[in-house]
């Protein structure tokens, strides 16, 4: 039981390492998402994409993981919010889902900056 702890960092963190490859593999096709009152969106995919893989590894190496965790969060919900939420106000199942999925790794993100002392 006491590599649950160990177990569930690699299962949040790792997918997050994939997002973030996925961002960085595919900023073309991204760059749609990305609202249109932000300039130059393939650069904010990149962006994105970094700060997923770098959050990451701050989670896994156990460095400066609170803040990792703390900004990770408030990304997700930034996505969650400015992405996929109208998708949820017009009940489109698919994005819907993808907010719900943020809101959910947004506060997973919170929850763990909160059991964290770096």
């Amino acid at each position: 039981m006491k590599n649950l702890g160990y177990i569930g960092k690699l299962l949040f963190a790792g997918p997050m390492a994939m997002f973030g490859v996925f961002h960085l593999m595919g900023a073309s096709d991204m760059k749609g998402l990305v609202p249109s009152i932000l300039p130059a969106p393939e650069v904010f995919v990149y962006l994105t994409g970094i700060a997923l893989i770098l959050a990451a590894v701050a989670i896994i190496i156990e460095k400066r993981s609170k803040l990792a965790t703390q900004l990770l969060g408030l990304m997700v919900a930034l996505f969650a919010v400015l992405i996929h939420l109208p998708g949820f106000l017009n009940q489109d199942p698919v994005g819907s889902s993808m907010f719900l999925k943020d809101m959910a790794l947004a506060g997973g993100a919170w929850y763990m900056s909160a059991h964290i002392s770096d």
